[in-house]
């Protein structure tokens, strides 16, 4: 017959036995999701299609588009800016003008389709490039992606010397270092541009210059210089 003797802990290693036991049974933590990118708060342009809702008044309610003087008509106030404002400042306009007329509204402010915003959110390569492209602008997308489906380059790219410009965006930093310790240019126009090393990138697998892309980035493949 087996005897199954309790097994005795010291004292002084409890406290060190019941920390591991806890650690054991903590599910691991998943990795850290990669840093999101920082796109600017979309603001209504021309021709874009607004859908304004005035909860419990669908009479006030319309379905617009942007007119090219960035202005809206919404019944029982008229015209209100809505260019360059973004969905919820609109439409706390909408509620403080209509809240004259209409005891306690709550305005929504949806844009159907941005018609104005596919063109600037598109990322677009040219140069020594098969076939320079303008694509829209895909969440997660980056510099080599965009290389990709222009077919990748020609014989007399200078793949290192790529480069990507960028519209400055007050409200968010670039969030990539420069390369080997060079600064981004910013010049007085308010674009920044970032050295792509893309022979570095394609050849060694170095995807420290691999930049996401935001929109209305451009990327330019330059030719050697013979």
């Amino acid at each position: 017959m087996k005897i199954v003797t309790a097994l005795r802990i010291p004292a002084i290693l409890l406290p060190l036995f019941l920390g591991l036991a806890g650690c054991a049974e903590t599910p691991a933590k998943p990795p850290p999701a990669a840093e999101e990118l920082e796109v600017p708060e979309y603001r209504i342009g021309v021709d874009d299609q607004l859908q304004v809702n005035v909860w419990r008044n669908p009479e006030l309610s319309v379905n617009v588009p942007v007119r090219q003087d960035g202005m809206i008509s919404v019944p029982l106030i008229g015209d209100v800016t809505a260019g360059g404002r973004t969905p919820e400042d609109l439409a706390g306009e909408i509620e403080k003008r209509i809240g004259k007329y209409v005891l306690d509204p709550n305005v929504t402010v949806l844009v159907t389709q941005m018609r104005s915003h596919e063109f600037l959110s598109r990322v677009r390569i040219a140069g020594a490039v098969y076939e320079p492209v303008s694509l829209p602008y895909r969440r997660g997308m980056t510099v080599l992606d965009l290389f990709l489906a222009a077919g990748g380059a020609t014989e007399f790219a200078s793949l290192n010397r790529t480069k990507l410009f960028r519209r400055a965006m007050p409200t968010a930093s670039s969030g990539e270092p420069a390369d080997e310790g060079e600064k981004a240019d910013k010049p007085e126009s308010g674009a920044q541009t970032m050295r792509v090393r893309l022979e570095d990138i394609i050849e060694d697998g170095d995807l420290s210059t691999n930049y996401s892309l935001r929109p209305g980035d451009i990327v330019t493949v330059p030719q050697q210089v013979f």
